[in-house]
């Protein structure tokens, strides 16, 4: 038996330029995974953690193109680790840590922890190796 792929989200926001987010009983925890797994998603969330507040697609200085980059937050939204909004030309991002932490205790700190332990092991690997 084959698992199919998750769907994207069918519950658009009201509005012209609003992007469809799932509802929080829509998110579902394979899909969160999923979107975490990537480096280069996890970054994304790893620096909306750390500022606490809404960042705009513009602010990721992320190594892919530009096409890349928005796959990915459009991944991190149809998952429902993020939520885009438009702010007059500016998508806006913002973790939807509240829903996370609803869903699935812990489970988003854990994996910032985690993410910023590897990467703190990965630097003093890199230093003892030049």
């Amino acid at each position: 038996m084959t698992t199919a792929a998750p769907t994207p989200p069918t519950t658009p926001a009201a509005g012209g330029r609003d992007l469809p987010h799932p509802g929080r009983h829509e998110i579902r925890l394979e899909s969160v995974l999923h979107a975490l797994a990537d480096p280069m998603r996890l970054q994304v969330v790893r620096e909306l953690a750390a500022v606490g507040d809404e960042l705009s697609c513009s602010h990721f200085d992320l190594p892919v193109t530009k096409s890349t980059t928005t796959h990915h937050f459009r991944v991190l939204r149809e998952s429902g680790v993020i939520r885009q909004i438009y702010r007059g030309t500016a998508k806006m991002n913002g973790l939807r840590q509240e829903d996370l932490d609803a869903l699935f205790p812990g489970l988003l700190d854990s994996v910032l922890a985690a993410a910023t332990s590897q990467a703190a092991r990965l630097a003093d690997a890199g230093a003892t190796d030049a």
